[in-house]
């Protein structure tokens, strides 16, 4: 196994993860690399809307994967052309959204190895750079792997007391698990609040970097979940905090 593994993670849902997880991959894929996102929040799936995918149908999804109907390889969706990626690869691994399949996955569940050897055998087979995973969010088993298995793990939390009780949680795991690179990303910042203050607060509190802080845009409650944005408006505010998080994890190239 070649690639990096970057796990995108939160302690409560709502924070934007699944946002960030596809704009990252868009971003990567077009500078070039190969890149699968990969939707293991199998409670409530949804990251292949942001990819224009709400209303079709999937032959397989990482469901199908894990009670061993098909090959890892069978669920990856080529969203390269879809997209507009030239250069590099963009894979889409998501999981199911029919009501059969959330709650057959909820009340018998899966082996997490299967998972992990799922993570493994994609880097693998489809020769990607990073595999971005879009985590489930709290502390769940399925949780604890992805931050086990990853290179990069961002913590995405919004200005908001319980988040960052949460993030405090979580960061403790990450750090059990000695997870090699943890930063955080702060999500959804209202203007009242400045960058530099928060940046310097919320690292000494945490002990851990500050990724990026990614204010409350305009563009994203337009947006609202139904594209790419980095894709449509490659010059925002927001494009700019995805590089931001592109660089930590591609430092050959700054």
């Amino acid at each position: 196994m070649t690639g990096d593994i970057v796990s995108i993670h939160s302690f409560r849902g709502g924070t934007g993860k699944s946002n960030i997880a596809a704009n990252l991959a868009a971003i990567a894929a077009m500078e070039g690399k190969r890149v699968a996102v990969m939707d293991t929040d199998m409670a409530s799936p949804g990251i292949h809307v942001i990819f224009g995918l709400g209303q079709k149908k999937m032959k397989y999804t990482l469901n199908d994967y894990l009670r061993g109907e098909c090959k890892i390889g069978d669920t990856c969706l080529d969203m390269s052309r879809q997209m507009g990626v030239k250069d590099g690869k963009l894979y889409l691994i998501p999981s199911s959204m029919t009501a059969t399949a959330i709650t057959r996955i909820l009340r018998e569940g899966y082996e997490v190895s299967d998972l992990r050897n799922g993570f493994t055998d994609v880097i693998e087979e489809k020769n990607l750079d990073y595999l971005i995973i879009d985590t489930h969010p709290g502390l769940d088993r399925e949780t604890l792997l992805s931050m086990a298995t990853a290179d990069f793990l961002f913590v995405v939390a919004r200005i908001d007391e319980q988040d960052l009780l949460g993030t405090a949680a979580t960061l403790s795991v990450a750090r059990k698990l000695q997870v090699p690179e943890i930063q955080i990303v702060i999500n959804k910042k209202p203007s009242i609040y400045e960058d530099n203050a928060i940046k310097r607060e919320v690292e000494k509190k945490f002990k851990e970097k500050v990724a990026t802080i990614i204010p409350l845009l305009p563009l994203l409650i337009e947006a609202g979940s139904r594209y790419v944005v980095t894709m449509r408006h490659p010059d925002s505010q927001f494009t700019a905090c995805m590089n931001d998080l592109y660089r930590i994890i591609n430092p050959k190239e700054i």
